[in-house]
């Protein structure tokens, strides 16, 4: 199951952030809109993802963070489905 959550944030902590969700491992896909909602960037994150994949998505959020003063982040995450009960037809001793 995927669900979504969004942070507001400003330009001087938009890399930090983006390290932060990458360390996480949970994360499946990055979106970066600017204040009126339009999306700038968009990425996906695979498990395995390898530094020098990583690197010119730093470069476009870095040179991203100079230009817009505000953002959105919307994160996308992998989470595990909760098992169901298991039902027997089995009558209790």
């Amino acid at each position: 199951m995927t669900t979504k959550e969004t942070f507001s944030i400003n330009s001087e902590s938009l890399m930090a952030k983006i390290k932060e969700l990458i360390k996480e491992g949970n994360v499946t896909r990055i979106i970066i809109s600017d204040k009126m909602g339009k999306d700038l960037l968009n990425f996906p994150l695979t498990v395995g993802v390898f530094g020098v994949l990583i690197a010119p998505m730093f470069a476009a959020v870095g040179a991203l963070a100079a230009i817009v003063t505000e953002c959105t982040i919307t994160v996308e995450r992998e989470v595990a489905d909760e098992p169901e009960e298991i039902k027997t037809d089995a009558k209790p001793l």
